[in-house]
């Protein structure tokens, strides 16, 4: 994990490469469009990220790393990368089985 999140251009790579194999797969083996699958594949990732985001934060306690104007419930480390890449990963997994579950073929 740490080798795909040392950089911001190593984390979008692994992004959309799990992306695009993921749509692949549902594109090769449940016969959705490229464009259907895409968008399916975004709508996914973008509501989990929304889920994940909030996992394993903590707040800022040092008082002077603290700015003014600054929430006093900030995320220290908010680790953005690391969780780009779980949010890609639990949404492939709910994209197959969407696709797999629900007669999209053709979207």
């Amino acid at each position: 994990m740490r080798t795909l999140t040392a950089s911001t251009a190593r984390t979008l790579g692994a992004v959309a490469m799990l992306g695009a194999v993921t749509v692949a797969i549902a594109v090769g083996l449940f016969g959705l469009s490229i464009v259907g699958g895409v968008a399916l594949y975004f709508v996914i990732w973008w509501t989990l990220l929304f889920a994940v985001l909030p996992l394993r934060n903590q707040a800022e306690t040092d008082p002077d790393r603290m700015v003014p104007g600054q929430d006093p419930g900030a995320p220290a480390t908010p680790r953005l990368r690391e969780k780009a890449i779980w949010t890609s990963l639990v949404a492939s997994l709910v994209f197959v089985v969407t696709v797999a579950v629900l007669p999209l073929a053709g979207l």
